[in-house]
């Protein structure tokens, strides 16, 4: 059992500890209380805390679905909905948001579609699925000021273009990286499972990703929708943070 003195941690599994899961990261805690100052969002350390306490958690994770009224039986594009909870949808900024974004259960982490600033660098750099990379979203298709650090799933040689999973620093720390540099960020594809309305393709709606680090809203157009048993498969361009 947890020590009454430890904060919560927020279920982030975003690395910046040095472990792979919040949840090893607890284990550890219970023999070194310490280095709860390495969780950005818990320590009383971290920049923007307050005297009364740390940083407040991550909102709950939905996908528990403690008190989650059931979904609607169908809707135009056919088969369950994904389930609609009553969160306060809003981000750590407390803007307002649409849905959230999740990641595909078979990936290690969020799904990126990303363009480098330097498209010759994917072939110069000759990344392969497997490789280790880090960059960061610059410019209005994100504007991100965390550096992402993940593992790339496909390559297109000829345009440039790749698709890779954000999964956090740990793997770069222990088995060193690419460093594409400054990137525009495509789209993302993923899962919606919890949302606060009907998702339609064409529209425009405000999301968070689940393992944002930052916990803020993003903006993006489906494009892409499809039902599966594990809920709305999804394809967002045209993005952009705020």
């Amino acid at each position: 059992m947890s020590s009454p003195d430890i904060p919560p941690l927020p279920g982030l599994n975003c690395g910046l500890c040095g472990h792979r899961t919040c949840a090893e990261f607890a284990g550890r805690l219970e023999q070194e209380p310490a280095i709860i100052k390495r969780c950005i969002y818990s320590s009383t350390e971290t920049i923007g805390a307050t005297p009364s306490g740390p940083l407040p958690a991550s909102r709950p994770d939905h996908r528990a679905g403690g008190g989650v009224p059931p979904a609607p039986a169908a809707n135009r594009t056919g088969g369950p909905a994904p389930r609609i909870p009553s969160p306060e949808w809003r981000d750590s900024l407390d803007r307002e948001f649409d849905f959230y974004l999740d990641h595909f259960p078979e990936d290690p982490g969020p799904r990126e579609v990303i363009l480098p600033h330097n498209p010759m660098l994917t072939r110069e750099m000759e990344m392969k699925p497997g490789e280790v990379m880090i960059g960061r979203p610059l410019g209005i298709s994100c504007g991100c000021p965390v550096t992402h650090c993940g593992v790339v799933m496909d390559v297109d040689e000829h345009t440039g273009v790749m698709t890779w999973c954000v999964t956090g620093p740990l793997a770069p720390r222990e088995k060193g990286f690419k460093d594409v540099g400054y990137y525009t960020a495509e789209a993302y594809e993923g899962l919606i499972k919890d949302a606060r309305c009907e998702i339609k393709i064409g529209a425009r709606y405000f999301f968070q990703p689940r393992m944002c680090m930052l916990q803020w809203r993003h903006s993006g157009l489906v494009n892409y929708l499809n039902r599966t048993a594990e809920g709305l498969q999804v394809r967002l361009e045209g993005l952009w943070i705020g």
